[in-house]
């Protein structure tokens, strides 16, 4: 298995705020004014792992970057998986201003016209029978939909999802999620939440030999049949943190045993969809349809907060109780955004950017592992990049980190996932030009270690 399930809680998603790098990045790139700023934010917010205390504070973001309070630009290319078409996307900006001058707010017992296109568009753009909508002002609330219409439907309780997943930081969806960092000492989560190894494309813990992984496949059947009462399985059709696609024909072979034991196929694209694979939808690479496809992030422009559960229209089946029920469910201001994100995207030429730029990138980083040894893989899809650093055999958490803060003295923001894979997750606006210049100073940082 290339990503390791033994890593520390800290290690699991992302890269934590408390690595000693932190203080000694902060000494020498921080003013007084900066300090006072995340001093006083320590103060007045909850301290969690990966967000408070804060790296830096920021004033401005635009395209592909932002800027600090000291007027230092930064190549974003965390973006928290929202900034598909950039920061502040003039056409985003527009429809939001334009829809706060006519309806700012529509309450849930009524419909907008607005929300009613989204939907449609949405539903133009889904893969196979997925046709009905419902939106939530947050992934993780579309994923508790999704669960809740998975009992409705089935008449069972239980789920499958994969050890190391993520799929929101609620109660429910830490007990489907698999990332200790989220789980540890909690207490009691959902009841009859099983999970399974992830799909690799390595050796993987039933030591697969095959390429279908027909291990784990059976071990997937062999659950089933044994529970008898799984409403749906869960998961990433493409493992977000660590940018890892699945075997080839896995999904298929799943979608399978799904069908022959009445489980629902559940897919989280709340990080991944929206084009920047180089598809609309991460599915859509792999040539399989789920019941529900989960979406949020980057669907409201990276301003707004929007997310959706797409369903087919054979599980439109619960009128008379309520999945979601959110004040902003359908949010005037919200599908505004979303509309003008997807009009940038598929008029705008940004999924053909992606699949361009893509191809240019992970070039790049082949060449870059065939001189660096300390790199064990790169793969990718589209503009989100893994790079995987081992040493020894080992995961090169340390080295990761490392490398992290020398991009970010450069200028470069990136996330760490699985403690040892750079990801790199650039607005899809961005240019050749751009992307060498961060492929360059991530080059630098990771030679900077010998």
């Amino acid at each position: 298995m290339s990503i390791t399930h033994k890593q520390s809680p800290e290690r699991s998603e992302g890269d934590v705020n408390l690595s000693p790098r932190r203080s000694a990045w902060a000494e020498n790139h921080l003013d007084e004014n900066t300090e006072a700023m995340l001093a006083e934010d320590a103060k007045y917010f909850l301290h969690q792992s990966l967000s408070t205390p804060c790296l830096n504070a920021i004033r401005a973001s635009q395209g592909i970057y932002l800027e600090d309070v000291q007027g230092r630009k930064i190549m974003d290319f965390h973006g928290n998986s929202v900034h598909q078409v950039g920061h502040g996307h003039p056409r985003v900006i527009a429809a939001i201003k334009a829809q706060l001058d006519t309806l700012p707010f529509c309450p849930r017992r009524y419909t907008n016209q607005v929300a009613i296109d989204l939907a449609r568009r949405l539903v133009e753009l889904a893969p196979g029978e997925l046709s009905k909508v419902l939106f939530a002002p947050g992934g993780t609330s579309a994923i508790g939909m999704a669960l809740k219409l998975a009992r409705y439907a089935t008449g069972r309780h239980k789920t499958v999802s994969m050890w190391d997943s993520f799929h929101g930081a609620s109660l429910d969806a830490i007990s489907i999620g698999g990332e200790a960092l989220f789980r540890k000492d909690v207490g009691p989560l959902l009841p009859g939440t099983e999970h399974i190894p992830p799909p690799t494309r390595g050796k993987c813990l039933f030591n697969c030999e095959d390429e279908q992984h027909s291990g784990c496949l059976e071990y997937l059947e062999y659950l089933f049949d044994m529970q008898g009462d799984v409403a749906a399985l869960i998961a990433e059709p493409m493992r977000w943190t660590t940018v890892e696609p699945p075997p080839p024909g896995y999904w298929k072979k799943v979608r399978e045993i799904c069908d022959r034991h009445g489980v629902l196929l559940i897919f989280d694209e709340i990080p991944s969809a929206l084009g920047r694979t180089g598809k609309m939808f991460v599915c859509e690479h792999f040539d399989v349809v789920p019941d529900m496809l989960v979406i949020g992030k980057g669907f409201g422009g990276g301003v707004f907060p929007m997310a959706a559960l797409i369903t087919t229209a054979a599980l439109d089946i619960v009128g008379d109780r309520a999945l979601g029920h959110y004040t902003h469910e359908k949010s005037s201001v919200g599908c505004a955004a979303a509309l003008a994100t997807l009009d940038c995207l598929q008029q705008d030429g940004l999924i053909e950017n992606s699949i361009e730029l893509g191809r240019h990138a992970l070039a790049r980083l082949q060449t870059m592992q065939n001189k660096l040894p300390i790199i064990h893989e790169v793969r990718g899809l589209g503009l989100h990049l893994g790079i995987e650093l081992r040493r020894n055999g080992e995961a090169a958490c340390d080295e990761a980190d490392t490398v992290l803060y020398h991009s970010l003295s450069q200028g470069l923001s990136y996330k760490v996932g699985g403690g040892c894979v750079l990801t790199l997750c650039p607005p899809m606006t961005i240019t050749r030009q751009e992307l060498d210049q961060a492929l360059d100073i991530v080059e630098a940082g990771i030679r900077s270690l010998d």
